[in-house]
Parts: structure tokens; C-alpha cells; sequence
């Protein structure tokens, strides 16, 4: 454990990406025993993506132990944590002079106290087997058990770089190893495959999530064309993207994936009873929606409801059956990634497309065959014979309508109606566009009326005035840059009473320093906001602010990470520009 720990320190005391990538390959190779495991922890995890397990330790209990066994109580921790905005970097301060100097913990001890903390639900159990390791390892140590619980190294250092160093460390292409990786969800696994030059060997592990492609915005249907000739054309509809995985007859199993790739499966009970009807396993990818049937003339006509209506959904483990009648969803799919035991990710996007359509003919006759349905009318309000109708009229699986535009007028025409349908806009998609996991290029659009919205991360709040004067309703937000984080603007309207006073709950418990009026949080809340324009200004890190800017939306659907970037901001006040100018 002490060269992974003094790795981390080099790693944190370097800004360049090349820099942190060597020296990572040079543990890998230094260490091959522990690499493995060592690949797992690099990445800010506890266990590998696919296990889905947690310590069950959370910040209150982790701050017990650390308080706990320096013997300097809650007064000195908190002071050591408001000087370094990190409960690791606090660990290490305030053991300095209590911990012992060397150790001989190692990262499969590590590994193997994390399996019985995994596996101990007794909260006082936890605590023993927590301050016991902690008692063993050195500061530095310490330090690094303490931000590996926590989840986050904050040393710079994600796990594409972990990737990049796996790559380096064996000699092997870098393409190989992200495959491998996104097939079985275990970097311990991948780095073993790669030190023994097997990575072709990887195969998909389902159920677990993998990257989702993103779309780029377009700022109208002429400039879409400058990228592609010929494109499929959907409705971009107001709901949550999600990822399902079903297993099919011989294994009936469904899970349902957030961009985040975090579970929500419980929180949509009614859609797994009606993916089962898949007949062999298959990975979709589609948007959630909350969703209105109405029958007319002898047949359904199925349309989505705003965002708002899915929100009241969103986040909750357990949903109730009144909630399922009041607030119905559908899942809309619009491409697969996964069927007849191939992965279809390096397919041009009209195969996956035949794919599709074959995957929703397959569906038997049957008690589900009426949940799952295509869309009968291409675009336009979702129209279905009574034949493909349950008795309560409501589809729950959807096959996507699609289009194709060959020219920018045919696609102008088709925003127009999808904006007449009250839908947010387009998704215009290259035909010929593989799928890329996690990457946001130009084969996918977004084209909707009001360009001028952006994904940004809260980095601080302050106390609210009048009668927002005990609640934390003033949001400062920014953009990425890189690494960096850059803020931009900041916000106070849009959001209820009741997300205010949850988001106060949460900012409370996420504080890296109390200034008083003002606190610094971490940046983890991502909202959507809208804006006039963008100016230029000195007043924040970016060179930019926000003229008027207001919350649409919070995106728990979002990361920090995905937070739109400093080039999108210069390019829409650039544009701004040329259009004044």
C-alpha cells in the first residue's frame, strides 16, 4: 500500500494527462501482484463496475473512525477538513503524529477488509473493522483508504486514464482495452487479460451497463448537413435516456440503466414485466417518458407528457401502484447494441436498424405481444391498431418512428412538426454511425428551437433572501475546461420550494468550505439552464457569464463530468456575435 499511495501523491502533484499515465503504467509493471486489484481502486472504486456493491460506509461513519483513532476529536477534524476541502487529505493531517510511519498493509489486505465491510451489516462491526484498518496503514495510507471509500481520489485521474495506462504498461492498443473493459465492466479483469496479451478473449457481460453514445447540438437543419448527406430523423422527446438489458426466455431477467449508469429498474415497475416479451437477450438503448393514451376512431393514440410529469417519478425505489396509474410510462427504443449473442456497437446505425425492426417481429403472440408495439404512423402522435392494444390501452415498449432527410429543407419541415407535436426538437443521426460509448461527436445531432441551454455543475451556493432566507437557494455554476472547472453564471430561479429545500439538505452535507453567507460545495449537481446570450466578463473564471440565466432542470441523469464545456460556451457568443453583428 505504500507505493500505491506515494503513486496516487505523484499522480495528484501532476496536471499532465501523459504524466499521470506513466506512472500508473510504472506501478502496473513494478507491481504485478497487486495491479490488478491496484487498476480497481485507481479508478475511485471499491470494487469493480459490474459488482454494483457497496461498503455501506457513508460520511458520518468514516468521519467516527477517522476522529475516532486520531484521539483529537470532532474540533480538530473539522478544522483540518476546512483547510483541505478533503476528509482524505484531513485524515492524513490530523494522523500525522499518531499513525505509524511504515506499515505492511498490502492492496489485497486492503481488498479483502473491503469484502468484509461489504459483507457486515452491523453498524458497530463496521466501525471496528474500519478503525482497525485504518490503525495499520501509515498517513499517506490513510489517506487514500479514506478517498477509496469515499469514491473519489480527486487525483485527476479517471478511468480512461487507468485505460491509457494498461495500454502503456503491456504494450497493448488502447482500443483493445477500452472494448474489453466496456464487455466485462471489471478494469481487474481487463488488466489481466492485457498483461497476458488475451484481450480479444473478453466477452460481453450482460447486465451491465455500457457507455451511452451522445449527440452534439446543431444550431439549425443547414448546419446538420454541413456534417452528412443522408440522415435518420427521430423526435426528441422530453424524458430520461436509459439502457435496458433483457435475458430473454431462458433467462427472464430485465434491468434498466440511467445515463449514469446507475440501476432504476424499481423505480419503473411496469416496464420489465413488459420487456420480457424479447424472446432472446438483447441490450436497447431508448429514452423513458411519462406517456398519454388516448382512444379514438377505434385506435390509440399514444404521446408524451413534459418532463415534469416523469420527474414525479424520478428517484424513488419504490414506486406505488397509484403513482404507476397516475404517472404511466413508456420506454421508446431507438437502437440496439447487443443481439444474438453479437455486440453490434461497430455496425452502421441503418443495420442496427434492421436489427431493431427484427427484434420487435420477433415478439411472440402471447400475453405481452400488446405492450410492445412499433409505432404504425411515421412520426407524428403515435397511432396503434386495437390488435396491438392491452386492455388498458397503454403500450409500454415502443418502437421509435423514424425518418429520413436527404436535404436541409426536408429536415426543417420535420422539426416544425415535431415542434408543433410539442416535442423538444430532432435527433438527426448519421445512417452510416457506429455506436461509440461515452464519446459526443458530430454523427449525432440534437436540433431544438432554443440552442441557448446549457448542462453545468453547481460549485457553490449561498442563504436565499426574504423568504428563501434559511434555505441555500443561490447557485453558482460553471462549465468544464479540460480538468478544470470554470463557473459561468449563477441562478436562483426555476426550481420548486421543495427541490430548494431538498438541494439545502444535500449542499449542507456536501460543503468543501463554510464561508458563512456562501459556502464552496462539491461539484456534483448538474443543472440545466437557460440564458439570453452570453457575455464576456472578468467577473468569472471562465471569460464568460450568462445574461439571464435560469434553471430548467435538475439533471440527475448527469454527471459532472458531462457538464457542457468552455468551447461550447465561446462558440454559441461567437455565433451570437456574427448573428449582430
Amino acid at each position: 500500500m505504500q507505493e500505491f499511495a506515494a503513486t496516487c501523491e505523484a499522480v495528484a502533484a501532476t496536471t499532465k494527462k501523459t504524466e499521470k499515465t506513466r506512472l500508473v503504467a510504472e506501478y502496473f509493471r513494478s507491481n504485478p501482484r497487486d495491479a490488478a486489484q491496484a487498476a480497481v481502486f485507481l479508478s475511485g472504486r471499491a470494487f469493480p463496475a459490474f459488482e454494483e456493491r457497496t461498503l455501506q460506509i457513508g460520511g458520518g461513519l468514516l468521519w467516527r473512525a477517522v476522529a475516532e483513532i486520531s484521539g483529537k476529536g470532532e474540533v480538530a477534524l473539522t478544522a483540518a477538513y476546512r483547510r483541505h476541502g478533503d476528509l482524505g487529505a484531513a485524515a492524513e493531517d490530523v494522523l500525522t503524529d499518531v499513525a505509524p510511519r511504515t506499515s505492511a498493509l498490502s492492496v489485497a489486505e486492503l481488498a479483502s477488509t473491503f469484502e468484509q465491510l461489504a459483507g457486515t451489516s452491523n453498524t458497530a462491526q463496521r466501525l471496528t473493522l474500519l478503525k482497525d484498518l485504518l490503525r495499520r496503514a501509515t498517513p499517506l495510507e490513510v489517506k487514500y483508504i479514506v478517498k477509496i471509500i469515499s469514491g473519489d481520489l480527486r487525483i485527476g485521474l479517471r478511468e480512461s486514464l487507468v485505460e491509457e495506462a494498461i495500454a502503456k504498461a503491456f504494450d497493448c492498443e488502447l482500443g483493445a482495452v477500452q472494448r474489453a473493459n466496456m464487455l466485462l465492466g471489471d478494469i481487474r479483469d481487463t488488466l489481466t487479460l492485457a498483461a497476458d496479451h488475451k484481450l480479444d478473449q473478453a466477452r460481453m457481460r450482460l447486465f451491465h451497463p455500457i457507455g451511452f453514445m451522445l449527440a452534439s447540438p446543431a444550431q439549425d437543419a443547414k448546419e446538420a448537413f454541413e456534417y452528412f448527406t443522408q440522415a435518420l430523423v427521430e423526435d426528441k422527446y422530453d424524458g430520461i435516456r436509459a439502457q435496458v438489458h433483457c435475458g430473454g426466455k431462458d433467462n427472464p431477467q430485465v434491468r434498466i440503466f440511467s445515463r449514469t449508469l446507475d440501476e432504476i429498474s424499481e423505480s419503473f415497475p411496469e416496464l420489465p414485466s413488459a420487456l420480457l416479451a424479447f424472446p432472446e437477450p438483447v441490450i436497447l438503448d431508448g429514452e423513458i417518458l411519462a406517456w398519454k393514451s388516448e382512444v379514438g376512431d377505434g385506435k390509440v393514440i399514444g404521446r408524451a407528457l413534459p418532463f415534469s410529469e416523469l420527474q414525479k417519478r424520478l428517484g424513488r425505489k419504490k414506486v406505488s401502484a397509484d403513482m404507476v396509474r397516475m404517472v404511466p410510462t413508456a420506454y421508446v427504443v431507438f437502437d440496439v447494441l447487443y443481439a444474438a449473442g453479437e455486440l453490434l456497437l461497430e455496425k452502421p446505425l441503418h443495420e442496427r436498424k434492421k436489427i431493431l425492426d427484427q427484434i420487435f417481429e420477433s415478439v411472440p403472440e402471447g400475453s405481452f405481444n400488446s405492450d410492445v408495439v412499433t409505432a404504425q404512423t411515421p412520426q407524428g402522435s403515435l397511432v396503434f391498431e386495437p390488435a396491438n392494444i392491452t386492455s388498458g390501452g397503454a403500450p409500454r415498449v415502443i418502437q421509435a418512428p423514424v425518418v429520413t432527410a436527404g436535404s436541409p429543407e426536408h429536415l426543417q419541415q420535420i422539426f416544425d412538426e415535431a415542434r408543433e407535436r410539442g416535442n423538444e426538437g430532432l435527433m438527426v443521426k448519421d445512417v452510416n454511425s457506429l455506436y461509440l460509448p461515452g464519446r459526443r461527436g458530430k454523427s449525432w445531432l440534437k436540433l431544438k428551437r432554443e440552442l441557448a441551454t446549457l448542462d453545468v455543475v453547481v460549485t457553490a451556493v449561498e442563504w436565499g433572501h426574504g423568504k428563501r432566507i434559511k434555505v441555500l437557494s443561490d447557485y453558482t455554476f460553471a462549465i468544464r475546461d479540460g480538468e478544470q472547472l470554470l463557473n459561468v453564471g449563477k441562478a436562483y430561479s426555476g426550481l420548486t420550494d421543495t427541490e430548494i429545500a431538498e438541494m439545502t439538505q444535500w449542499f449542507l452535507e456536501h460543503t468543501i468550505e463554510d464561508q458563512g453567507f456562501r459556502r464552496t460545495v462539491e461539484p456534483q449537481i448538474v443543472l440545466e439552464v437557460a440564458f439570453n446570450n452570453v457575455m464576456k466578463s472578468d467577473r468569472h473564471a471562465s471569460g464568460f457569464a450568462l445574461r439571464f440565466p435560469r434553471i430548467l432542470r435538475i439533471r440527475t441523469d448527469k454527471k459532472a463530468e458531462e457538464v457542457d464545456t468552455l468551447e461550447t460556451v465561446r462558440e454559441i457568443y461567437e455565433r451570437q456575435h456574427r448573428s449582430n453583428g
